[in-house]
C-alpha cells in the first residue's frame, strides 16, 4: 500500500476515533454539570429544612450558614461561601415550590402553564416548603449547568423561566447567550408579537417555527452593534455594522437562520436592484429579505419589498421551498401602513429595532395587560 493511501486511511480513522473521544468529553462533562445541579438543589434543601427547624429563623440561618460554609472550605476547598449557599437555598426554593418543569420518558419538555403573568405565589406554593412537606414535592429535571441556573432562577415569573430553560437547552445556548437574551427581554418581544392564544405557548414549548409570523419579535434588539441612538448614522452604516457582528445578529433574530448574501443584487427590465440582507430560514424553508430603514417607513418602501418578494418567489426560489419572506427592519414602524398599504397574504412584515436594550419592566407591564385582557375576553365568551 502507498503512502499516500496510508496517509489518507489513517486521517479517516483518526477523523472517527477524534470524533467519539469529543463527543464522550462532551457527554461527561454534561454529566458532571448536572450533577453539580442536582447536589446545590439537596444543599439548598437541607438548608432550608435545618432553618425551619431553628427558633429564630434569620438569625439562625445566617449564623449557621457561616459556620457551614467555613467547614466546607476547610474541607473541600474553595466554592462554598455564604453567598454559595445562600444561592443553593435560593435554587431549592424556585425550582420546588413552582414545579413548572417536568419531561416525560423520551425527554420531551413540558410545562404546566398558568394563566396569569404574576410572581405572586398562591397559597399552596407558599405552604408547600413547610417542614415536612419538602420530601414530596416533584424533584425538577435538571438540564443545563450550575451557571446557567444562577441566571435562571433569578426570574421569577415561572413561564418566562420555563421558557429560557426550554430554548437554552434547544439551541445550546452559552451562559452569556442566555444572560443576553434574558436581558434583551426575549420572552416578552416574542410575546408581544403574537396572537393572546399562542402566548401561553411560550411556556410549554419555546418557540416554535411554524409560520412567517412566528419569527418576528418586536422590537428587534441591536444593542450588540454598538451604535449610539442619539448619533446620527445611514444604513449603509448599520448594515455594516449588522456584517461586523453577523453571528450574534443571527442569533437576536432567531432559529434556523442562515446568512446568504449582503447587498444581492438582481437585474429586471434592464434596472439593478439590490436587497440589503438575503438570510434563509432552514426551519420554514424559504428566503428571509431584508431591507433596512433609517428613516420613516413609507408605503414605497413597503411597494419595493413586495417586488423583492416577487421576484424572489418567481425567479429564485425552488419548487419545493415555501414563499419569500419580507421584513422591513425600520427604526419606527407603522403598523396601519402596513396594513393599509399591503394585501393579508402578503408576507411582508415591518419589525422595529432598538439600539439599546428595551425596558423590560415596562415591557412586563405591558404583556400583563395583554393577559389580563385576554382573560377577560376568555370568561366573557364563556
Amino acid at each position: 500500500m502507498e503512502d499516500s493511501q496510508i496517509a489518507k486511511q489513517t486521517d479517516n480513522l483518526f477523523a472517527k476515533v477524534a470524533e467519539l473521544i469529543e463527543q464522550a468529553r462532551k457527554r461527561v462533562a454534561t454529566a458532571v454539570n448536572v450533577a453539580e445541579v442536582y447536589t446545590r438543589y439537596h444543599i439548598g434543601q437541607y438548608i432550608i429544612e435545618d432553618e425551619q427547624q431553628g427558633s429564630t429563623r434569620a438569625a439562625y440561618g445566617k449564623q449557621v450558614l457561616k459556620m457551614l460554609s467555613a467547614r466546607l472550605t476547610e474541607r473541600f476547598g474553595s466554592g462554598w461561601s455564604v453567598e454559595t449557599l445562600e444561592k443553593c437555598r435560593k435554587l431549592f426554593t424556585v425550582y420546588s415550590k413552582s414545579a413548572t418543569l417536568q419531561r416525560n420518558s423520551s425527554n420531551e419538555i413540558s410545562a404546566t402553564p398558568q394563566r396569569k403573568l404574576s410572581a405572586v405565589q398562591t397559597k399552596s406554593d407558599k405552604n408547600r416548603l413547610q417542614c415536612g412537606q419538602n420530601r414530596n414535592v416533584i424533584e425538577p429535571q435538571f438540564c443545563l449547568s450550575w451557571n446557567h441556573y444562577q441566571i435562571l432562577m433569578r426570574i421569577e415569573n415561572p413561564d418566562e423561566r420555563s421558557f429560557y430553560e426550554i430554548e437554552t437547552q434547544r439551541q445550546n445556548w452559552s451562559v452569556r447567550q442566555l444572560s443576553r437574551q434574558v436581558g434583551s427581554s426575549l420572552y416578552e418581544r416574542l410575546a408581544l408579537s403574537r396572537d393572546k392564544d399562542e402566548v401561553m405557548r411560550l411556556a410549554c414549548e419555546g418557540q416554535t417555527i411554524a409560520k412567517p409570523s412566528d419569527i418576528i419579535k418586536n422590537p428587534v434588539t441591536l444593542e450588540f452593534l454598538g451604535l449610539k441612538p442619539e448619533t446620527a448614522y445611514s444604513e449603509s452604516n448599520l448594515e455594516s455594522a449588522i456584517i461586523s457582528r453577523l453571528q450574534t445578529f443571527l442569533l437576536e433574530m432567531g432559529k434556523g437562520f442562515l446568512f446568504e448574501a449582503r447587498q444581492k443584487r438582481f437585474t429586471f427590465d434592464e434596472e439593478n436592484f439590490y436587497v440589503d440582507l438575503v438570510l434563509y430560514n432552514r426551519i420554514l424553508q424559504c428566503y428571509v429579505l431584508i431591507d433596512l430603514k433609517t428613516d420613516k417607513l413609507t408605503h414605497q418602501d413597503l411597494g419595493q419589498m413586495q417586488m423583492y418578494v416577487n421576484y424572489f418567489d418567481r425567479y429564485v426560489k425552488l419548487d419545493f421551498e415555501k414563499p419569500t419572506i419580507g421584513i422591513l427592519l425600520c427604526k419606527s414602524k407603522n403598523d396601519a401602513l402596513v396594513e393599509l398599504t399591503l394585501p393579508q397574504n402578503a408576507n411582508i412584515y415591518a419589525s422595529a429595532y432598538e439600539l439599546c436594550l428595551p425596558d423590560k419592566a415596562l415591557l412586563q407591564q405591558k404583556l400583563r395587560e395583554w393577559i389580563d385582557e385576554f382573560d377577560e375576553e376568555q370568561d366573557t365568551n364563556k
